[in-house]
C-alpha cells in the first residue's frame, strides 16, 4: 500500500542546460523529434531514463517493425526513411525483424551525428510552468537533480508524462479506464526456423494440459534473426497500468514467470523448436497503452475508416486498428481478430495525421509525439507502432523548433503550417497533399 502521507521538499539545484527544445524520452519519437529539431538549427537536449535509445525496439525486445509503407508509398520518410537504409532494410510491407543492438547502434550514431545533447539514466521526474507555458524540465540522474530551461518541450515518453506534470488533459484506455495488456517480449535460440510448424493449432491442447498458467490465445509470435536466433512477442501481462510503478512491478514478475512456460509449451508441442531456449527478456516492459493527451484535434475511428485527409496533415500512415483483447477467452479473442482484419487498409491507402493532434491543447509550449499523441483508443492502436512514432516524432521536432525561434511570439497552436509542411518535405516527409 502506498503511503498517503505528504512531506515539505524544497531545495535549490542547478541549471545544467539552457536549450531551444528539451526532449522527454529517447524512444523511437524521441530520436526522430532530436534529430529534425537539430536539422533545423536548434540546440536540443533529450533526457533518456534507460541505457540506450529506443525503448521497445531495443530495451524492451520488440522483434520486430510494422510497415513503414503502404505497399506502394514510404511512409515514414525522412529519419524513418534515414532509419530503414542503415538498417539496410528491402522495401516491402511485411514485419521487419529487430537486431536490438544494431539499432541502438543506429540511434547512437544518429544522434551524436545530430549534436544533440542527451545523457542515459536519466529521468524526467517534474516541471515548472508559468500559466500555460512551461519553463524547466526537472530531471534526476547520478550526478543529482538538475533543470534544463527551454523555449519549447516535446513529450516522447509514450506515456505523456511531462504533459500530464504540466496539467495537460489526457484520457486513458477504454469508458472504464481499461488499458490493453502489455508483454515482456523476448529473445530465444535453437530453432529449426526452416522446419518449424505453426504453434496456434496446439494451443488449446497445451491449456487442457495445463502448461499455462493464464491460457492467452493471443500469441503474435517470433521474428528471426537467423542463425536459429528469434526475437518474441509472445504472453500478455494483464491488468497492466503503465504509469503505475506497483503495477509496472508487478507486470515485469508476470512476465519473466510466463517465459518459461512458453518455453515448455513450444519445446514439447510445436515442431521446429524441441530445443529452443529462452536466452533473455527484455528489461523494459512492452507498454501498448497508457495516456492520450487532448490536443487540439482528436483523431477518431471515423479519420481511420475515411482515409481522413487534413490541411495541417504533417504524414500519412496505413496501420490496422490492433487493439490487444485485456481478456483471454475465446470471445475476447474472436472479436480483436475480426476487428483487427476488418480495420485495415488495401495496397496504396494511408491515413493523414493533422498537426493538431500533436498540440496539447492545455499548454502554449509542449508537443507530443509517439503513443501519446492525441487520438481515440481505435486511432492510438495504429499510430502507436515505430514508424507511426517517427512520422510524428520529427513533426513534433521541427514543430518545436518553429516555436522555439519565435523567442515567445509563437505557440505551438499557431505556427505557420504551410511553413511546417515545407520544412518537413524538406527532410523527405511524405505528404503528398501538400
Amino acid at each position: 500500500m502506498k503511503s498517503v502521507k505528504e512531506i515539505p521538499f524544497v531545495r535549490e539545484i542547478p541549471l545544467r542546460y539552457e536549450v531551444d527544445v528539451f526532449i522527454a524520452g529517447g524512444g523511437p519519437a524521441g530520436v526522430a523529434a532530436a534529430v529534425a529539431a537539430s536539422k533545423q538549427g536548434s540546440k536540443v537536449f533529450l533526457a533518456e531514463g534507460h541505457s540506450c535509445f529506443g525503448g521497445m525496439g531495443t530495451a524492451g525486445l520488440v522483434p520486430w517493425f510494422c510497415q513503414f509503407t503502404d505497399d506502394i508509398n514510404f511512409l515514414a520518410g525522412g529519419v524513418g526513411q534515414e532509419i530503414f537504409n542503415r538498417l539496410n532494410f528491402k522495401l516491402g510491407r511485411n514485419l521487419l525483424a529487430i537486431n536490438a543492438e544494431k539499432l541502438k547502434r543506429v540511434y547512437d550514431d544518429l544522434i551524436t551525428e545530430a549534436g544533440v545533447l542527451f545523457n542515459f539514466h536519466t529521468q524526467l521526474i517534474d516541471v515548472q510552468r508559468d500559466g500555460k507555458r512551461v519553463l524547466y524540465a526537472i530531471c534526476n540522474s547520478k550526478s543529482g537533480i538538475f533543470a534544463v530551461k527551454a523555449q519549447a518541450f516535446v513529450d516522447c515518453t509514450g506515456d505523456g508524462d511531462l504533459a500530464a506534470m504540466a496539467g495537460a488533459d489526457f484520457e486513458k484506455g477504454d469508458k472504464d479506464g481499461t488499458l490493453m495488456p502489455g508483454t515482456l517480449c523476448s529473445l530465444w535460440c535453437n530453432i529449426d526456423w526452416e522446419n518449424r510448424y505453426d504453434h496456434h493449432a496446439m494451443l488449446e491442447k497445451a491449456f487442457a494440459d495445463g502448461v499455462f498458467s493464464i491460457p492467452d490465445r493471443h500469441v503474435p509470435g517470433m521474428a528471426s534473426w537467423g542463425h536459429g536466433v528469434a526475437g518474441g512477442n509472445i504472453g500478455h501481462v494483464y491488468d497492466l497500468d503503465g504509469t503505475d510503478d506497483d503495477s509496472i512491478t508487478k507486470g515485469l514478475l508476470r512476465g519473466r514467470k510466463i517465459a518459461p512456460e512458453f518455453e515448455r509449451y513450444y519445446k514439447e508441442y510445436v515442431k521446429g523448436y524441441e530445443n529452443i531456449t529462452l536466452v533473455a527478456t527484455g528489461s523494459l516492459l512492452g507498454v501498448r497503452e497508457t495516456r492520450r493527451i487532448m490536443g487540439d484535434y482528436v483523431m477518431t475511428l471515423d479519420d481511420f475508416k475515411k482515409r481522413a485527409d487534413f490541411d495541417d496533415e504533417i504524414g500519412r500512415y496505413s496501420y490496422p486498428v490492433d487493439i490487444h483483447p485485456n481478456k483471454n477467452d475465446p470471445e475476447a479473442y474472436a472479436r480483436f481478430r475480426e476487428e483487427i482484419t476488418s480495420l485495415c487498409y488495401k495496397r496504396g491507402e494511408s491515413y493523414g495525421i493533422p498537426y493538431r493532434a500533436l498540440v496539447s491543447r492545455s499548454l502554449d509550449n509542449v508537443l507530443v509525439a509517439g503513443r501519446c499523441i492525441s487520438t481515440d483508443r481505435y486511432m492510438q492502436s495504429s499510430v502507436r507502432v515505430m514508424p507511426g512514432c517517427y512520422i510524428t516524432g520529427q513533426a513534433a521536432g521541427t514543430a518545436a523548433s518553429m516555436v522555439a525561434d519565435s523567442n515567445g511570439k509563437k505557440t505551438a497552436h499557431d505556427i505557420n503550417i504551410s511553413s511546417l509542411q515545407r520544412k518537413l518535405k524538406d527532410i523527405g516527409a511524405y505528404l503528398p497533399n501538400c
